[in-house]
């Protein structure tokens, strides 16, 4: 965002109480894709070809070209076969499955039952899984015969099939608990040069793709964190396709020739979320505090002056458009309010540390700035830290790092299920606490007892209710400041067709084709 839009908005900001960490540069890309070749330059580093960590959307758009599931989503968020030809239910803790005859990696091996088995395995030992966290159990693997396995949990869970999309499967030996950077898949791209540091990797043609080819010949992926560096590379002809884009970038980029906009209802709930590991005498650790403070913030101006009407203010704990949301409640914007009930609650002298990774969301740096100043107005100091894409942020967020008070975070929802991101969000227990495995230490044994009773439900009647109540639960909790829907908008060269962009920030890129 211009900084003339914050001036004009009346929310431009000093430097009072500002600590604003370091942010990484990277030059733009240079010279322009061959005929074959398609360039997409990513507002956040591509830090691994796995996604055991990963909670950036855009980036399953490359690992999913290298890497396959048994079963994926479509554009419509509707499960559809992959690697296995017969995904189904018949027990109510029993799923039947058949791995498609002939698929195997790039070089050649066959995908067996037992690269399954080990795949679940490391994606619930690794530090900190991100997808482990939507799981509210791992199934084991029961080899029938040389293609056939049963998935069994002790207790029923009726939406497995859309739970095992998020598993990416990788050869049994090559398998460990951590992001894998080596990039052996099964998928119609192999990776041919990678750069973790730098967040650049070049994909080409898997010759030995066992389904059918991708009809791009060769990927280049770019980290690009500056919008404006993204914009002109994307006017120039330099890359293809920028993704995330605010709406300052798109009315740059509308109605130019060659140059198309592709917008879809995102399924990513962005938060200023509390950090709940805060002692029991901390003023953040009684939920009329974290109540009262929501008052301070003006969303409606965050919304529509700064983020220029790219995203949708929550009114309930899950963004609406997934399937089970219910409205909980709407922010209000009163800031004496949030003044006199701090005074009444004998909070004083209130300072918050808010912390971020770059590029989390649209316009993230003037939304913080923002927030402090609105802060400001209700008697309360905060102060930002800003960590680098690829940093050490996720040490923080786990409590290993140093100590916070506000994560600006975003979750996604990649199922397009609203149990599935409350289980990764508010389902979080004592066990889980202990390896700093909840989402930032939000532990409600009760809320989690509701939102498991909604996951083991078959009758999806039963579901809805249960998942009803959970969300009212947690919106009685405040674990927010503040919290909106972005809304997904992707900017591309016309020369490349039929992305099929999803409300998850992501495409199926072998789908993808250029244009002669």
């Amino acid at each position: 965002m211009s900084r003339r839009t914050l001036l004009r908005s009346g929310l431009a900001l000093g430097a009072t109480g500002l600590a604003i960490g370091s942010i990484g540069a990277c030059a733009t890309p240079t010279g322009t894709p061959g005929p074959r070749t398609v360039s997409l330059a990513l507002n956040r580093s591509l830090v691994s070809l796995d996604n055991k960590l990963n909670q950036f959307d855009a980036a399953l758009t490359v690992q999913r070209g290298v890497r396959q599931s048994l079963i994926t989503l479509d554009k419509d968020l509707k499960p559809q076969l992959v690697l296995a030809d017969r995904f189904e239910l018949v027990a109510p803790t029993q799923w039947l499955v058949h791995l498609r005859p002939g698929t195997h990696y790039s070089d050649g091996s066959p995908v067996e039952i037992a690269d399954v088995a080990t795949a679940l395995k490391m994606y619930s030992e690794v530090d900190g899984s991100f997808v482990g966290g939507f799981f509210p159990e791992w199934p084991t693997v029961e080899q029938v015969d040389g293609s056939t396995f049963l998935l069994n949990t002790n207790r029923p869970v009726p939406v497995l099939d859309y739970l095992m999309t998020n598993i990416l499967i990788t050869p049994a030996r090559a398998n460990k608990p951590e992001e894998l950077q080596s990039g052996l898949g099964s998928g119609p791209y192999v990776v041919t040069s990678s750069d973790r540091g730098t967040g650049n990797y070049t994909l080409e043609r898997n010759p030995k793709y066992w389904g059918t080819p991708a009809q791009i010949e060769s990927v280049q992926v770019r980290f690009v964190p500056d919008e404006s560096n993204r914009v002109v590379s994307l006017r120039s002809g330099e890359v293809d396709v920028i993704d995330s884009i605010s709406p300052d970038a798109a009315d740059q980029l509308a109605g130019l020739k060659g140059v198309s906009i592709d917008r879809a209802d995102g399924v990513r709930l962005n938060q200023l979320f509390y950090n709940f590991r805060k002692p029991r005498n901390h003023p953040l650790a009684d939920a009329r505090v974290r109540k009262a403070l929501t008052y301070a913030i003006n969303g409606p101006a965050l919304i529509n002056q700064v983020m220029q009407g790219a995203a949708t203010e929550a009114t309930g704990v899950i963004p609406m458009t997934l399937d089970g949301a219910i409205e909980t409640g709407r922010y209000v914007y009163d800031p004496a309010r949030a003044r006199s009930e701090l005074a009444a609650l004998g909070v004083r002298d209130l300072t918050l540390k808010f912390i971020w990774e770059t590029g989390e969301f649209v316009a993230d740096t003037d939304i913080m700035e923002s927030v402090v100043q609105m802060l400001a107005a209700a008697g309360v100091r905060a102060t930002l830290q800003q960590f680098e894409p690829g940093g050490d942020i996720m040490t923080w967020r786990q409590g290993k790092g140093g100590d916070w008070d506000v994560l600006g975070n975003g979750f996604p929802g990649p199922t397009g299920l609203g149990i599935t991101i409350m289980q990764g969000m508010f389902a979080g227990t004592a066990a889980k606490e202990r390896t700093r495995d909840t989402y930032q230490g939000y532990v409600f044994p009760e809320i989690t007892d509701t939102i498991t009773q909604a996951s083991e439900a078959v009758d999806p009647a039963r579901r809805s209710e249960l998942l009803a109540t959970a969300q009212k639960q947690v919106w009685d909790t405040s674990p927010f400041l503040w919290s909106f829907v972005p809304k997904v908008v992707l900017a591309r060269r016309s020369r490349i067709d039929d992305i099929g962009l999803r409300p998850t920030n992501s495409y199926d890129l072998s789908a993808a084709a250029l244009r002669a």
